[in-house]
C-alpha cells in the first residue's frame, strides 16, 4: 500500500468515499430488516470493512452488513433480543475461523460456472428489486404504499440524472469516479434548489460515537448455546459462500487470484470483533465491490478508506450525509445492477448444453425467491446430478471372440455409483462361453459401488461355472476387490495407476 502511485492513491481514496456513501443507506436498511438500530448496521459496516480490507485475501473487495444475513437474524432478534444477536455474531466469526483453519475455502472451486453465472445474475436482480422499497411510504396501519405520482416522478427524474452522469461522464474524463460526481451533483441540485424528496435521513439517524466494547449480555449456559448455534452456523455458511463467490467473481474480472482461506479467516476475525462492539456482522457485498472494481480501485486502501469514511460520517458528518437524496444512491445501485448482470448469458442459449442453461436459470431464480446460500447449494447439487447422469450414460462395452474361443469385453468410461447398473446389465454369464475376459484398460473404477459391481459380476460368473479374467485394474482396485481377487491378471507394466474414492484406502 505504501508503494501506490499518486494516481492509484487518488483512485482508491475517491473510490472509498464513493463506496462509503453507497453503503450508508444499505447498512441502515439491512439494520431495519434485522430490527436493530441503524448504528448497529453502520458499526458492522465500518468494522467488517476495515478488518477484511486490511487482512483479507482479496484486495479491492468490500465487506459490510448485508441483506442475506439480515433476513436470518430477524427471527433471533424478535424472539430473544439484540444481545443474543451480538453473541451469535461472535460465534459466527469463530466458526468462520475454524473453516479457515480447516482450509475449506478451496472448496469454492467446486462451484461450476453455470452456478456462478446464476449467482451473479440473481444478485443483480436482487440489487435492482431491493431499490423499489425506497419508492414506498409508510401507512397508518403499519404497512407501506407507493408514493404519490408527483414525488414518484420527481424521484425518478433524479435517478435518471444520476445514471446519466455515471454513464456519460467517463466519455469526457476519468479524473474522478463518475459515481462520486453523480452523487455530489444530484445532492447539490436537491439541496441548492430546495427540492423536497426522500433523503438518507428519512431512513434513520446515523449520528453516533465510537463503538464501545462490551461482552454480550447473555447467560453463559448450554441453553444459550443451543439458541445461538443454529443461527451462527447458518450465518457463517451464508457469509462465507457470498464472500468466496464474490472473491471468485472479482478474480475473473481482474484476471488475478485472491486467497480464499485468508479471506475466510479475515471474515471470521471481523465478525468476532464486530459482535463485541455492537455490530450485526457482515460479509462481502457484491454491489459495493462492483462499484469499487469498476472505479479501478484494486488495493487494500480502498476498503480501508471506505471504513474510515463511514466512521467519519458517524462521528462528524451525519448532518450532511443525512441530506443526500436517496434518488442519487438508488441511481448508483441501478447502474451497479446493470453492470453486474451478465447480459452475454442470453447469447448462450442454444450454444451451451441445456442442463447448464437450466442450472444458471435455476440458481438465479432461487437467489431472487429464497436466498444466496440455498441457491448455490441447489445449483451445485443439480450440477453434480447432471454430471453423474451424463457420465453414467458413457459406460460402453464392446465384445469380441478371440481365436481360442475366449470372449473379451472391453469396457470404456467411468464406473461409479450411477453407472454400475447399466454396466452389470450388459453381461450374460449363462450365454457366454466358458472362458471370459474383461479389459478395463479404457475404464476407471471411481468408488466403492464400482468395486462391489465387479465383485458381484465375478460371483455371477463363478456360480455359472465360467472362468473370468479381469485385466488392467489399478493397484487400488486390486486391493479392494474381494470375491474377484483370484480372477485378476496383473501386468505391472501395463496396468493403470489411479486412486479409488474409498474409506478403506484412507
Amino acid at each position: 500500500m505504501l508503494n501506490l502511485s499518486p494516481a492509484d492513491l487518488k483512485t482508491n481514496l475517491l473510490s472509498g468515499l464513493t463506496v462509503a456513501l453507497a453503503m450508508v443507506p444499505e447498512a441502515i436498511a439491512f439494520a431495519l430488516i434485522a430490527q436493530v438500530s441503524p448504528l448497529t448496521g453502520l458499526y458492522a459496516a465500518f468494522i467488517v470493512s476495515l478488518i477484511t480490507s486490511a487482512f483479507g485475501g482479496r484486495p479491492g473487495m468490500i465487506s459490510g452488513a448485508t441483506g442475506a444475513l439480515a433476513v436470518v437474524m430477524v427471527a433471533l432478534v424478535v424472539e430473544h433480543g439484540v444481545q443474543y444477536l451480538f453473541a451469535t455474531v461472535v460465534l459466527m466469526g469463530l466458526l468462520q475461523l475454524l473453516f479457515a483453519a480447516a482450509r475449506l475455502g478451496k472448496f469454492i472451486r467446486m462451484v461450476p460456472h453455470p452456478v456462478m453465472l446464476g449467482f451473479v445474475n440473481g444478485l443483480a436482480i436482487v440489487i435492482f428489486l431491493a431499490q423499489f422499497q425506497h419508492f414506498k411510504v409508510p401507512t397508518a396501519d403499519g404497512g407501506s404504499t407507493w408514493m404519490a405520482t408527483g414525488p414518484l416522478m420527481l424521484m425518478a427524474g433524479l435517478i435518471a440524472l444520476t445514471m446519466a452522469i455515471i454513464y456519460l461522464l467517463p466519455k469526457l474524463t476519468r479524473a474522478v469516479p463518475a459515481t462520486l460526481v453523480a452523487i455530489v451533483a444530484t445532492s447539490v441540485l436537491v439541496i441548492g434548489v430546495g427540492i423536497e424528496t426522500k433523503t438518507v435521513g428519512d431512513l434513520g439517524s446515523i449520528k453516533g460515537g465510537l463503538p464501545d466494547f462490551a461482552i454480550p449480555a447473555v447467560p453463559m449456559t448450554l441453553e444459550t448455546l443451543k439458541i445461538i448455534f443454529p443461527y451462527a452456523l447458518i450465518l457463517a455458511c451464508i457469509g462465507l459462500i457470498e464472500s468466496l463467490l464474490t472473491l471468485t467473481l472479482i478474480d475473473a474480472m481482474t484476471d488475478t487470484r485472491g486467497r480464499s482461506n485468508r479471506e475466510c479467516a479475515a471474515q471470521g476475525a471481523a465478525n468476532v470483533v464486530t459482535g463485541f462492539f455492537g455490530g450485526m456482522g457482515g460479509c462481502a457485498m457484491i454491489g459495493q465491490s462492483m462499484i469499487n472494481v469498476n472505479n479501478g480501485a484494486l488495493h487494500r486502501l480502498s476498503g480501508i478508506a471506505t471504513a474510515l469514511f463511514l466512521l467519519s460520517f458517524i462521528l462528524f458528518g451525519s448532518a450532511l450525509i443525512e441530506r443526500i437524496p436517496l434518488a442519487a444512491l438508488i441511481g448508483v445501485m441501478f447502474v451497479v445492477s446493470e453492470k453486474t448482470f451478465e447480459w452475454g448469458s442470453f447469447r448462450l442459449f442454444g450454444k451451451v448444453p441445456k442442463p447448464d442453461v437450466f442450472v444458471g436459470l435455476l440458481v438465479a431464480g432461487v437467489t431472487v425467491i429464497a436466498d444466496l446460500a440455498i441457491a448455490v447449494v441447489v445449483g451445485v447439487i443439480v450440477s453434480a446430478l447432471v454430471f453423474a447422469w451424463q457420465h453414467a450414460k458413457r459406460v460402453r462395452l464392446t465384445s469380441s471372440i478371440a481365436p481360442n474361443g475366449r470372449k473379451i469385453y472391453e469396457v470404456e468410461g467411468t464406473l461409479f455409483f450411477a453407472s454400475v447398473t447399466a454396466f452389470a446389465e450388459q453381461f450374460s454369464p449363462a450365454e457366454d462361453p466358458d472362458d471370459v475376459e474383461i479389459d478395463f484398460r479404457s475404464a476407471r473404477l471411481m468408488d466403492h459401488s464400482a468395486i462391489e459391481a465387479v465383485n458381484a459380476l465375478a460371483e455371477r460368473y463363478d456360480r455359472a461355472g465360467k472362468r473370468l479374467t479381469l485385466r488392467h485394474l489399478s493397484p487400488d482396485c486390486v486391493r479392494l476387490l474381494d470375491k474377484a481377487q483370484k480372477m485378476i491378471e496383473v501386468d505391472y507394466k501395463e496396468d493403470p495407476r489411479y486412486h479409488v474414492a474409498d474409506d478403506a484406502l484412507a
